[in-house]
C-alpha cells in the first residue's frame, strides 16, 4: 500500500470558508484524493493545520511553525520509497507580521524538503504552491493579518517554489491553476475548488506512482 502524507495548512484541513468550521469527509480535498486512489493501494493521511506556516511562529496560535512539528510527522507516519509527501504551504506566510518575501516564503519550503531527505532520500515528494490569496482578503470583513502586499506575494510564490522544485529535484504543482479563494473570504477554497484541486493531484500522483 502506498502512503499520501498531505501537509498543509487551512486549505488542506478543509476549512469552510467564512464559517471556522471543517468541511466533512468526502468533500475536502484530502478525502476526495482517497476516494480517487482506492483505498485498497493508497492510504492519505490528513495533516492539515490552520495557520500553519512554513518557518514562522505565529504570535497568537501555538505548534503553527511547520518546520518544528514536521519531524514529528515524518517519524510518526515514516515514509517509505513507494510513498508520497505532498507539501502545500505559504499562504500563512504571506500575513504582515512575518513580512516575508516571496524568496524567504521559497526557502522556508525548501527547509521543509529537506527534512524530508535527511529522514529519507528514498521518497517521493511533491511542492504545490497554493492558491492565490483573494484581491480583498485584507478588508475588515475579511481577514485583516493580511495586507495588498500579501496578495501581491501570493501571486509570486509558484515562481520560486518552482525553483525550489527544480533545485531539490521534487515534483512541483501550482494549485492555482486549478482553485481560486472563495468569494465568501477571499482565503479558501469552496466545494468546488477543493473538486478541482483534487482532480489535478489524484492526476500528478498517479503519473508519480506510474
Amino acid at each position: 500500500m502506498k502512503q499520501i502524507i498531505c501537509f498543509g495548512d487551512s486549505n488542506t484541513y478543509g476549512y469552510i470558508p467564512g464559517t471556522g468550521k471543517r468541511y466533512p469527509w468526502g468533500v475536502r480535498w484530502t478525502s476526495l484524493l482517497s476516494q480517487k486512489l482506492g483505498n485498497e493501494e493508497y492510504r492519505v493521511v490528513e495533516e492539515g493545520l490552520v495557520g500553519r506556516t512554513t518557518i514562522f511562529e505565529d504570535p497568537l496560535r501555538d505548534g503553527r511553525c511547520g518546520v518544528k512539528s514536521f519531524p514529528l510527522i515524518l517519524e510518526t507516519h515514516a515514509p517509505s520509497e513507494s510513498d508520497v509527501v505532498v507539501i502545500m504551504l505559504g499562504t500563512n506566510d504571506c500575513k504582515t507580521a512575518y513580512n516575508a518575501s516571496p524568496e524567504l516564503v521559497g526557502k522556508g519550503t525548501e527547509r521543509l524538503i529537506k527534512q524530508i531527505k535527511a529522514y529519507t532520500d528514498r521518497t517521493n515528494i511533491l511542492l504545490v504552491s497554493p492558491i492565490h490569496l483573494g484581491e480583498k482578503v485584507w478588508q475588515s470583513e475579511y481577514d485583516p493579518e493580511f495586507s495588498t502586499d500579501s496578495v501581491s506575494v501570493s501571486k509570486r510564490l509558484a515562481e520560486e517554489y518552482r525553483k525550489v522544485s527544480q533545485s531539490e529535484n521534487v515534483f512541483f504543482l501550482d494549485a492555482s491553476e486549478f482553485a481560486q479563494p472563495s468569494e465568501t473570504d477571499q482565503e479558501h477554497m469552496n466545494e468546488e475548488g477543493h473538486r478541482n484541486f483534487a482532480e489535478a493531484v489524484y492526476s500528478k500522483i498517479k503519473s508519480i506512482c506510474a
